[in-house]
């Protein structure tokens, strides 16, 4: 796995177009003179922690820089000094020290910097949170404690991760790199539960529960599942529609998830890549390869291999 990274910038061109390259695409701008900026970068298996330290500036995902067609990403912030002000979704979050975020890199956003500061940033694919992107979305640019509840176990993490960057490039990289995206997942599935109503989002909470409780079961599917629910099937499949994905999509996804973290997993090098298909529902080897490599663009064998070289 690539080592961390150090950028210094020498002006604010050099932070403007290095922000660029290490996130998505932005448009920055910033006033006054003597602008300093630095970005520390590391990242595992497509989730990447960055520490920036800089002067007041401005960012912003313009619809137009959405429409380049970068793969879909969410973004949390943790501040660890001075504040920002987060905009997405027509809300507001005043962020300050110990405070964090979430905003989604695919709808535009703005985060304005009024005062030097420092934050971390964890950015990595929205499929790897285990919530559906309507639920997640309800919570962007939502304010979330690092001093209370679960936050107060999040963020600790974070900021510990954040000042070992380079652990992320080691063996454990992708271990830490998931532990985080799980945390996260956690700290934000919390806060849902605190702020919704919606009666149906319990009954949701213990379903997708049940399904990663069960994925290795080759019979996993929306009879069993609405049967052990006391719900029928239509009703099942109607949540799922309320939230814009369906019974077998999310079963499919959450297992290919689970596998992808196995072959990325150097306690699982020795094991067969049928066998880790197999633990999690997975009886066809074949048509597990095809799906895998149409979900990540590789098949399994070659991210397998991908793994190898890099631990050289």
């Amino acid at each position: 796995m690539p080592a961390p990274t150090t950028l210094i910038a020498r002006d604010f061109t050099e932070f403007r177009t290095a922000v660029s390259q290490s996130f998505v695409p932005l448009h920055v701008t910033a006033g006054g003179d003597g602008f300093r900026g630095r970005i520390r970068s590391s990242a595992a298996d497509e989730v990447q922690v960055s520490e920036v330290t800089a002067s007041p500036h401005v960012v912003e995902r313009t619809p137009e820089l959405i429409g380049r067609g970068e793969r879909r990403y969410y973004k949390l912030s943790l501040i660890l000094a001075g504040t920002s002000l987060l905009v997405q979704d027509g809300r507001e979050a005043v962020l300050r020290p110990g405070d964090v975020a979430l905003y989604d890199t695919h709808r535009p956003y703005s985060l304005v910097f009024e005062e030097d500061f420092r934050t971390l940033v964890v950015m990595f694919p929205q499929r790897l949170i285990d919530l559906p992107a309507e639920l997640v979305g309800r919570l962007t640019a939502v304010r979330m404690s690092g001093k209370e509840g679960v936050g107060n176990v999040v963020v600790p993490f974070l900021a510990q991760l954040g000042g070992n960057l380079d652990q992320l490039a080691g063996p454990a990289g992708a271990r830490l790199a998931h532990s985080a995206v799980d945390l996260l997942s956690t700290l934000v599935a919390t806060e849902l539960d605190l702020a919704n109503e919606d009666p149906h989002h319990e009954l949701m909470r213990r379903i997708r529960a049940h399904i990663d409780a069960n994925l290795s079961s080759a019979d996993l599917g929306p009879a069993r599942i609405a049967a052990e629910h006391f719900i029928s099937t239509r009703h099942l499949h109607g949540l799922f529609q309320e939230q814009g994905t369906t019974v077998a999509g999310w079963i499919r996804t959450r297992r290919l998830e689970h596998c992808r973290r196995d072959l990325l997993d150097p306690v699982h090098a020795g094991r067969p890549v049928a066998a880790i298909a197999a633990r999690w529902g997975f009886v066809d080897a074949a048509h597990f390869s095809r799906v895998f490599k149409s979900a990540f663009g590789r098949a399994p064998s070659e991210l397998r291999r991908e793994l190898t070289v890099s631990d050289r």
